[in-house]
């Protein structure tokens, strides 16, 4: 791996610290238990579930949700029939709460979650958060959507709606800039973006690579070669991470891609399965259905570009395969040349760091639902923690003072504060100036 830190995973009842270094290659024969460093149960702490969550300037804030009713069972809390919430909290139980953690102290750091002061204007039980322009956006989705539902291009967030009247699909536009909501229309193919970026599929881009984008389509994980000129796109199914792991005995759900590094790349795909009985046998009577549990399946790569596909030529479309499919198909099923069908050349190299199914209910019954995911990478504790306890005990002792008026001898026409202290090696000393006129406020 590219460095140390915790990949941040939020299922509907429980915040999830995972150490990826100990993810290994494994079978669904196995279901071991995530590897984690800590577990938060949300009902238990008396937090909302289904809370979605951002990072920002080295804090989590975690928002949304729906605060349960206390003594709720865990089987209650994950079947939406069931669940009963406390309608004394929020709106109805719909939390319009933002919590917030430190990400700089360590596991117990972060989970210690605290009331922030801000409220959101409105209470979302499943919110979709996203960040556009250097601010955070959060918007409602309704439950039992089970795709992303919105992408952001640029500026703009592309929005796909359901019409609870059964009249199909709609898709909205959004520009930060004019704040304005346009009706794009009832056909994806009405989206003026490329077809990965389209408010269908869940994905990133590789953050080495400014036009490769990895992404789920439905029950594939691809990565598509998005050129800055306008050039057309290029695929490439990634059977190397997902395709021969694929578990047909299991209802997928809405994968999460996540940036590890530069150029590694993390995915989780979450299941619903029954052990040891195949989905054509499962019982379809409402009272008294198959037990279903939920697993994950983990994979971390590294992402190469290969060297010849800068200078690729896009591949030759035939006239008639033109006339008779939308050319983003053409271009994921076949390299079309001469007019003969040959499998596209792979313009990325993969390299699998780890994959293998996981037991989701290690820690009792859960929704199979993966909400958010993040990594966050430690910082260099012995160092960096010393250096920053000293400074933040400075920056208490300095505003108490000005706070009180006290007068500060001139050292270079500014106040100061100077601190000695051995740090590091044996035999090094670290000198620190602070200036109050940098402290203040």
């Amino acid at each position: 791996m590219e460095g140390a830190g915790v990949l941040l995973a939020a299922t509907p009842q429980r915040l999830l610290l995972i150490d990826i270094t100990k993810l290994k290659i494994n079978h669904y024969s196995e279901l071991p238990p995530l590897p984690v460093f800590k577990v938060v149960n949300l009902a238990e702490k008396g937090l909302p579930i289904g809370m979605r969550f951002f990072v920002r300037d080295s804090k989590l804030y975690m928002v949304g949700g729906e605060k349960p009713r206390v003594g709720l069972s865990p089987e209650m809390l994950r079947d939406r029939k069931k669940l009963r919430l406390d309608k004394s909290f929020g709106y109805r139980g719909i939390s319009p709460h933002v919590y917030v953690s430190d990400l700089t102290g360590g596991p117990d750091s972060i989970t210690l979650l605290r009331k922030h002061p801000i409220l959101m204007v409105a209470a979302k039980p499943t919110p979709i958060v996203t960040e556009i322009g250097g601010k955070i956006y959060v918007l409602s989705k309704t439950p039992w959507h089970r795709y992303p539902g919105h992408s952001v291009v640029g500026t703009t967030l592309y929005v796909l709606a359901w019409s609870l009247c059964g009249d199909g699909e709609f898709y909205f536009s959004y520009d930060v800039n004019d704040k304005i909501w346009k009706f794009l229309g009832k056909s994806v193919d009405e989206v003026p973006v490329p077809y990965p970026l389209r408010p269908l599929f869940s994905g990133k881009f590789v953050p080495a690579y400014d036009d490769i984008f990895i992404y789920f389509q439905f029950q594939h994980l691809r990565a598509a070669w998005i050129p800055s000129d306008g050039s057309p796109t290029r695929y490439q199914v990634l059977t190397e991470v997902y395709g021969d792991y694929y578990l047909r005995d299991g209802y997928p759900q809405s994968g999460l891609v996540v940036e590890l590094g530069e150029r590694e790349m993390c995915i989780m795909m979450p299941f619903l399965t029954a052990p040891d009985i195949p989905l054509d046998q499962l019982s379809d009577d409402i009272f008294n259905p198959t037990p279903l549990r939920s697993i994950l399946y983990m994979a971390t790569f590294r992402v190469e570009k290969l060297h010849s596909s800068d200078q690729a030529c896009p591949p030759k479309l035939h006239k008639m395969m033109l006339l008779m499919f939308p050319k983003h198909l053409i271009m994921m099923m076949v390299h079309v040349q001469g007019g003969t069908a040959l499998k596209p050349p792979p313009f990325l190299s993969i390299t699998c760091l780890s994959k293998g199914f996981y037991n989701l209910e290690a820690w009792g019954p859960e929704t199979c639902d993966v909400c958010s995911a993040f990594f966050h990478r430690w910082v260099n504790r012995r160092n960096d923690g010393w250096l920053g306890s000293i400074f933040k005990e400075a920056l208490k002792l300095v505003r108490f003072l000005v706070a009180k008026g006290k007068k500060w001898k001139k050292h270079g026409g500014l106040p100061h504060l100077t601190f000695s202290g051995p740090f590091g090696k044996k035999g090094t000393t670290l000198h620190l100036t602070i200036k109050i006129s940098q402290l203040k406020g």
